[in-house]
């Protein structure tokens, strides 16, 4: 098995990696068009403009509406799609060359890795792999849009929102490391405990301890806590940038430097920033986990595979 989990998802599911490219694209270049409509409806409403334009200009923003959830829908169901047949071919690959090892070692502790490689670890890196490429193109296109049309309007009031994205970028790695460091420790326990499940089903085996049970609980735990607290900061800053920007730009309306319907665009796309960035900063959470995984993943699988290479001939002839 290649050696990261990019390199797996090039090599087994780069021709699907293009299609839900092209599809995220079309979906990010859609984003900023209901802002901008959003903007003209409510300056002809208070311009008082016409009724016909104020029709035409709701009817395309539902247009645009309906074509990009559209999008999302074919683009959600062909991430699950490439996710499955993921994890299926893992888990047959997994089988085929345990089943053949085990007759080779007759390790239940090997035998226990490999349960919990089929049943739990080939599902996350599956489910990553459906999303790897499209979801940093989709989230990213997202932000370097919405961002490019909030700076067009009004980059004083832009940039005093974004600002409060900085100290996101030194708090999320921080965060992101110690969660990592945790995710690690409890595959490794989980196969553990597996190891002893199978051992224990045998005459020869022993009562499975408490201690590994508990360990697990402890990471996970753990890693909740750091993961909602996370979420909690980030939803901070992204309420305080909105806070910022309806008294800086309600201040510029009032003194006549700008439209209301520029204020209500540019507080419109900072909510629209937060789920992208939010997704973006999970997506690089599941990356930097699902690496891991992977990579315990592939060194369990080639370690199986090379039990199997070297002792053919004595299994064979048990």
């Amino acid at each position: 098995m290649p050696r990261t989990i990019m390199g797996y998802v090039v090599r087994f599911t780069g021709v699907h990696q293009i299609g839900l490219a092209l599809l995220s694209v079309a979906v990010f270049l859609l984003s900023a068009v209901p802002l901008e409509l959003q903007r003209r409806i409510v300056n002809d409403v208070i311009g008082k403009g016409t009724f016909r334009t104020l029709f035409w200009l709701a009817v395309t923003y539902g247009l645009v509406a309906l074509t990009e959830q559209s999008l999302k829908l074919v683009l959600n169901v062909y991430r699950g799609w490439v996710a499955e047949s993921t994890v299926r071919r893992l888990r047959n690959g997994v089988r085929g060359v345990g089943v053949a090892s085990d007759l080779a070692s007759g390790s239940h502790a090997d035998t226990g890795v490999e349960v919990a490689m089929i049943l739990e670890e080939a599902e996350p890196i599956g489910g990553f792999a459906g999303l790897s490429i499209s979801e940093p193109l989709l989230q990213g296109g997202i932000l370097v849009s919405v961002i490019g049309y909030m700076f067009y309007i009004e980059p004083e009031l832009a940039l005093l929102g974004l600002a409060f994205f900085v100290p996101q970028m030194v708090f999320v790695p921080l965060l992101q490391f110690a969660i990592n460091r945790r995710a690690e420790a409890r595959i490794l326990t989980k196969r553990e405990i597996s190891g002893t499940i199978v051992e224990g089903a045998f005459p020869e085996g022993h009562v499975l301890e408490d201690a590994p049970i508990q360990r697990v609980f402890e990471l996970n735990m753990g890693i909740y806590k750091l993961k909602y607290s996370m979420n909690l900061l980030m939803n901070l800053m992204h309420h305080l940038a909105v806070a910022v920007a309806l008294c800086v730009g309600g201040w510029f309306a009032i003194e006549g430097r700008i439209e209301v319907g520029t204020v209500v665009a540019i507080v419109g796309g900072l909510g629209k920033l937060n789920d992208p960035w939010g997704d973006l900063v999970n997506w690089a959470r599941e990356f930097s986990v699902v690496g891991v995984k992977y990579r315990l993943f592939a060194d369990a699988a080639n370690r199986l595979a090379s039990t199997m290479r070297e002792r053919p001939v004595a299994a064979l002839a048990d």
